[in-house]
């Protein structure tokens, strides 16, 4: 996404490689291996109706953070845990030493707790204050925990963190320690729902490992409490007690250069193919809609930009089309024709000659070739309408046509100074596709100046609806200092699947010119807002 508010150029060097060695308190940890994980038993706190946590009082005896959890029966089952024992650790110990403040703030918003505070304080101030709070365990049984056989339905916790909070009473020289409970799927609690909105749980069905959906769960309840700032510290946690190495992108990018390695290119279209395969599998399972999009918007790929280089999107197109194509797929590479009406016509400046060079590239379809036979059988080419959808029957000679799998249309778009606009023959094009996958690269959808109007007035939310209907499969963006100036690149928006978080990272240099990373900074369930996003990079 580009971020179009002015900001100064970052200057922040980092000394050595992307590590977190010291985020549990005074514990450092190699890399942790990779174990099976094992099964304990915690006790679990009653729920109250409202789903915020009930309380237990332990008096002014607080009971150590070094004690491990212990094995009891849970609702009459055995839950299973997905963190090895120095995850767990590791884990605690790092909220417990860097984000207490956040902690409290789960006591206040998803605990009774909160709910007593301002009930006390409402007519006399600081009589009642939680001062500090600190993880003692968390209860993680993992998002395929929901849809086991073995549940009876009462258990749907996806998980909770066991919390426990300081409390300063007026007129009590020692403060009281209570332990709370907070889900990891918890809303605000009625008394501060005023001043903490509600966000959509993280979905349950997704493909990410289990510490990769913890730490989503906990980026949501952060961005609750508003703190952004933490999803991006967070994200580090995951990758560094055993993530998905999808949560950090590659070293060395070096982006500003132009033009791009060979391997960059190979980045970002091996990509972009495993994110169209998986989306479209889903698609045929009936997880997501049809309707789908990417953003693939490096340097070499950004029109706006004088390194825009036309033979990278339609080679990313091409590796997006054989890795369907390899899975028996039939798919229909689309780039839309000339638009308007009269001497008032044109063809975006972006595909200028693309449908041509698409056909004429070099596809290693030819006979004895890698893929013989591809191009023609399992790979074929249209422009944008419902007269390039081909369906399944028999021509005059009683052949047999097979009807198109997949649609892949490049970068459609209106243009300025046309009457025509590309929404109308696009969703021509996608209702007569019925239940495929249509995937849309690049597209831009909004509306065009045009000298009548008619892409300005006239059936405007009906348009923003139809682009709207399109769901995010992969998104690669860079930020920059603004919106016209396109050097340095300080960072980068990312969705690596579709049901993958957003996350956008800042790119830093290591000192004496050792090379580049791209550091998580936030994370979320939504794209971020440019203003968040700058926020944090200060």
């Amino acid at each position: 996404m580009k971020v179009t508010s002015l900001m100064f150029v970052l200057s922040w060097r980092i000394a050595s490689s992307f590590t977190i060695n010291s985020l549990a308190a005074g514990r450092e940890y190699a890399t942790i291996p990779s174990q099976a994980p094992f099964v304990y038993q915690t006790t679990v706190l009653k729920q109250s109706t409202d789903g915020a946590s009930s309380t237990s009082s332990t008096g002014n005896q607080q009971q150590s953070s070094t004690s491990k959890p212990t094995s009891s029966t849970v609702s009459g089952h055995q839950q299973k845990q997905y963190f090895d024992e120095k995850q767990l650790d590791f884990t605690m110990g790092y909220l417990n030493k860097h984000h207490r403040d956040v902690l409290r703030l789960f006591v206040e918003v998803f605990s009774e707790l909160g709910a007593i505070q301002v009930q006390k304080n409402a007519f006399s101030g600081g009589s009642y204050e939680i001062i500090d709070a600190r993880v003692i365990d968390i209860d993680y049984r993992g998002h395929d925990h929901l849809d086991n056989d073995d549940n009876d339905g009462e258990d749907k916790n996806v998980g909770f963190l066991l919390l426990e909070a300081t409390v300063q009473v007026r007129n009590k020289k020692e403060p009281t320690v209570e332990r709370v409970q907070v889900s990891l799927d918890a809303q605000p609690i009625r008394a501060v729902s005023r001043l903490y909105k509600n966000l959509p749980s993280v979905p349950n069905k997704t493909r990410s490992n289990h510490i990769n959906d913890f730490v989503r769960r906990m980026n949501r309840l952060c961005y609750i409490v508003r703190k952004p700032g933490t999803t991006g510290k967070l994200t580090q946690l995951a990758y560094q007690i055993g993530g998905d190495k999808s949560l950090i992108l590659k070293e060395n990018l070096y982006l500003n250069q132009v033009p791009h390695n060979r391997y960059v290119r190979q980045y970002f279209y091996d990509a972009a193919s495993q994110a169209v395969l998986d989306a479209v599998i889903a698609c045929s399972n009936g997880v997501i809609s049809n309707r789908m999009k990417m953003t693939v918007m490096f340097p070499e790929m950004n029109p706006q930009m004088d390194s825009y280089r036309i033979g990278t999107l339609l080679e990313i197109t091409r590796a997006m089309a054989i890795t369907l194509a390899e899975q028996n797929l039939r798919v229909r590479v689309c780039v839309q024709g000339s638009m308007g009406v009269g001497i008032f016509t044109g063809t975006p400046k972006q595909l200028s000659g693309a449908s041509t060079l698409l056909q004429r590239m070099d596809w290693q379809s030819n006979e004895g070739e890698q893929n013989e036979g591809m191009v023609g059988n399992y790979v074929n080419f249209g422009a944008v309408g419902k007269e390039h959808v081909v369906n399944s029957g028999v021509d005059r000679r009683g052949n047999k046509i097979e009807q198109d799998d997949v649609f892949i249309i490049l970068c459609p778009q209106s243009m300025v100074g046309i009457e025509s606009s590309i929404i109308g023959p696009l969703s021509e094009m996608v209702d007569a596709a019925g239940d495929r996958p249509v995937i849309l690269l690049n597209p831009d959808l909004v509306d065009k100046v045009s000298s009548q109007g008619q892409q300005s007035v006239r059936g405007r939310k009906e348009r923003i609806d139809f682009a709207e209907s399109f769901q995010t499969i992969f998104h690669f963006q860079n930020i920059y200092v603004s919106g016209t100036s396109y050097f340095p690149i300080l960072g980068a928006t990312t969705k690596t699947s579709f049901d993958q978080a957003w996350i956008s990272y800042q790119r830093r240099d290591r000192l004496n010119n050792e090379g580049e990373v791209y550091v998580p900074i936030l994370s979320s369930e939504d794209e971020p807002d440019g203003e968040v996003i700058l926020k944090e990079f200060e």
